[in-house]
C-alpha cells in the first residue's frame, strides 16, 4: 500500500512539475519524509526496513523526475532560441530590404533634385531672355506708336478730316462693299437653290405621273336606256301617263321620252338616284310588266342593290389604295362619288389617282407615305353629299371627316386644296399638287371640240386685248399661251407688267381646272440684205 501510495505521490510530483526542477525535488523529499513518519507510525518498527526502500525509491523517482524536468526545460530553451533566431534573421532581412528601398528613393530624390536644379536655370534664363524681348518691344512698341501717331497727323493735316470722320466714312465704304459682296452671294444661291428646287420638284412631279396611270370613264347628267321598238315607249308612259308619273315620283328623276327612235332618257342632278332610275327602268323593260306597282318594287329593291353596290365601291376604293379604319359613313361616302362627275371626270378614280400621286410625292420627300395616300383619297368626299348640304365641297369634306374622327391632317386636306396653300399643312401641298396633276393631265377631263376651240379663243382673245400684244397663240391643249408684243411700243418693263396682267384677267374671268402658263416674247429683229 505504501508503493502504491508513494507511486501516486510521485506520479502527482512528476505531474505537477514544472520548468523548476529545484522546486519538485524539495516537494519530493517532503513527501518521502511525510510518506516514511506516516509508514513508521501506522506500522510500527517492523516496517522500517520497507519504509526505507520505499523512501529511497521515492528519492530515485524524484531524482528522476527533476532529471526529467531539466532536460525538458532545457528542450524548450533549445527550441524557444531556434525560433527567436528565426525571427531576428527575418527582421534583419526586413530591415535589409527597408534599407535598399531607402537607398533607392533617396537615389530618385536625389536625381529629381538635380532635374529640378536644371529646369530652375532654364527658366530663370528663359525669364530673362523674355524680360529682354519685353523691353525690346516695349521699345518698339513706343516707336510704333509715335510713327502711327504722326502719320495720323499727317493724314488728317493732307485730308482735312478727323478721326472720327476718317473713321465713319472707312466704315461706310466697307460696308457699302460688304452690301454688295453679300447681295451678289445671296442672289448668287438664290438662284442656285431655286434651279435645284425646280429640278427636283420637276422630279418627282414627272416620276409619280408615270409611275400611276389609270383609266379614266366619263359620266354625263343623263343616261339613256335603249328600248327594242316605240311601242315600249307608250307602256313606259302608261295611261294618262300614270306610269311616267309613278316612275318620276319613286325614282326623283326626270324621265325624257321625245322622238329619238329606240332610246329613252333619265336625267337627274344626283349621279346615284339616275343610275337606280336607269336600272329600274332596264329591269322594267327587259320584264315588260309596266305598272305602278311594279316600278316601286323594281325601284326598292335596285335601291337595296345600288346600297350594295355603294358600300362595294368604297370598300374596294380604300382597298386598292391601302387604307384600313375608315369609318362606314366615309366608306359609303366614297363609293357615290364613283357616280360622281368633275368636268367629265369621274371623282372615285380621280380621288384614287391622287391618293397614288400623293403617297409616292410624299416617300420621295421622306413624309408618311400612309397618312399622305388617306388625305388624297378623302380630299374630295364633300362631293358625295354637296348637292344636300349647304356649302362648298370642301366644307362640306371636311366637317365629314372631322365627324368621322379623322386625322386633323386629312381634314385640312379637304378643306384647304382649293384655297392659299400654307406649308403648316404639307400634306395638303402635296393633295393639291396631286390633285392639279391629275386634273389636269391630257385626257384626263373630256370635253367636246366645240368647247375646246370655244376655250381657246377665249384665252386668245383675252391676251389680244391689251395694249402692246401684237399675236396670241393657245398651245399645250388651253395650258398655256404664248404672246407676243411689240418691240417699238413696249420695254422689258411694260412685257412684264402685261404678262402678269394677261393671268390676272384669265383667273376672273375665265373657269378651268388646273392652270395656265403665260409667256410673254419681246424680241427685236434687224434685217439686212447683202447683194
Amino acid at each position: 500500500m505504501s508503493n502504491i501510495l508513494s507511486s501516486q505521490i510521485l506520479a502527482q510530483a512528476s505531474s505537477e512539475s514544472g520548468s523548476n526542477g529545484t522546486i519538485l525535488a524539495f516537494l519530493a523529499l517532503i513527501i518521502g519524509a511525510v510518506a516514511m513518519a506516516v509508514i513508521q507510525r501506522m506500522l510500527g518498527k517492523d516496517a522500517k526496513t520497507q519504509a526505507k526502500r520505499v523512501l529511497e525509491q521515492a528519492q530515485l523517482d524524484a531524482e528522476n523526475l527533476v532529471k526529467k524536468s531539466e532536460l525538458d526545460q532545457k528542450e524548450r530553451q533549445l527550441l524557444l532560441q531556434n525560433q527567436l533566431e528565426i525571427d531576428l534573421k527575418k527582421q534583419r532581412e526586413e530591415i535589409r530590404e527597408r534599407e535598399n528601398l531607402l537607398n533607392s528613393k533617396e537615389q530618385s530624390l536625389k536625381q529629381a533634385n538635380d532635374d529640378l536644379k536644371k529646369q530652375e536655370k532654364f527658366v530663370e534664363s528663359n525669364q530673362r531672355k523674355a524680360a529682354e524681348k519685353l523691353e525690346d518691344i516695349g521699345k518698339k512698341s513706343d516707336q510704333y506708336n509715335k510713327l502711327i501717331t504722326q502719320a495720323q497727323a499727317d493724314l488728317q493735316r493732307v485730308t482735312g478730316l478727323s478721326k472720327d470722320e476718317a473713321k465713319k466714312q472707312l466704315m461706310e465704304i466697307m460696308e457699302r462693299e460688304l452690301q454688295g459682296e453679300i447681295g451678289s452671294v445671296i442672289l448668287k444661291h438664290e438662284k442656285k437653290l431655286n434651279e435645284v428646287a425646280q429640278q427636283k420638284a420637276q422630279d418627282i412631279l414627272l416620276t409619280a405621273m408615270q409611275r400611276y396611270a389609270s383609266s379614266q370613264t366619263a359620266e354625263s347628267t343623263t343616261s339613256s336606256i335603249d328600248i327594242a321598238n316605240d311601242e315600249m315607249k307608250g307602256r313606259i308612259i302608261g295611261r294618262e301617263g300614270r306610269n311616267i308619273r309613278a316612275f318620276e315620283k319613286a325614282s326623283g328623276c326626270d324621265l325624257i321620252i321625245d322622238d329619238t327612235p329606240g332610246v329613252v332618257i333619265v336625267s337627274g342632278f344626283d349621279p346615284v338616284r339616275r343610275e337606280i332610275a336607269r336600272q329600274s327602268m332596264a329591269k322594267l323593260v327587259a320584264d315588260g310588266r309596266i305598272h305602278p306597282t311594279r316600278i316601286e318594287e323594281v325601284i326598292a329593291a335596285t335601291e337595296k342593290e345600288m346600297d350594295v353596290f355603294i358600300r362595294r365601291k368604297g370598300e374596294e376604293a380604300a382597298q386598292e389604295v391601302n387604307l384600313q379604319g375608315l369609318n362606314e359613313r366615309v366608306i359609303e361616302m366614297l363609293g357615290r362619288l364613283h357616280f360622281r362627275t368633275s368636268y367629265s371626270q369621274n371623282v372615285l378614280r380621280h380621288s384614287i389617282e391622287v391618293a397614288f400621286l400623293s403617297g409616292l410625292m410624299a416617300e420621295m420627300v421622306g413624309m408618311n407615305a400612309n397618312l399622305a395616300r388617306r388625305c388624297g383619297l378623302l380630299h374630295d368626299i364633300g362631293k358625295a353629299a354637296d348637292h344636300e348640304l349647304e356649302g362648298g365641297h370642301p366644307k362640306i369634306g371636311a366637317d365629314l371627316l372631322k365627324r368621322s374622327g379623322e386625322n386633323e391632317h386629312v381634314v385640312h386636306a379637304a378643306l384647304g386644296h382649293h384655297d392659299q396653300l400654307t406649308t403648316e399643312f404639307p400634306y395638303t401641298l402635296l393633295v393639291a399638287t396631286a390633285d392639279a396633276c391629275s386634273a389636269s393631265r391630257p385626257g384626263a377631263r373630256r370635253e367636246s371640240l366645240e368647247r375646246y376651240i370655244k376655250r381657246m379663243e377665249e384665252l386668245e382673245t383675252i391676251a389680244k386685248g391689251f395694249q402692246g400684244v401684237e399675236q396670241a397663240f393657245a398651245i399645250q391643249a388651253g395650258r398655256e399661251l404664248r404672246v407676243i408684243v411689240s418691240s417699238k411700243d413696249t420695254d422689258d418693263a411694260m412685257a412684264a407688267k402685261v404678262c402678269r396682267d394677261i393671268a390676272k384677267a384669265f383667273e376672273e374671268q375665265l373657269t378651268y381646272p388646273g392652270e395656265i402658263k403665260v409667256t410673254v416674247v419681246r424680241e427685236s429683229r434687224f434685217v439686212e440684205t447683202a447683194r
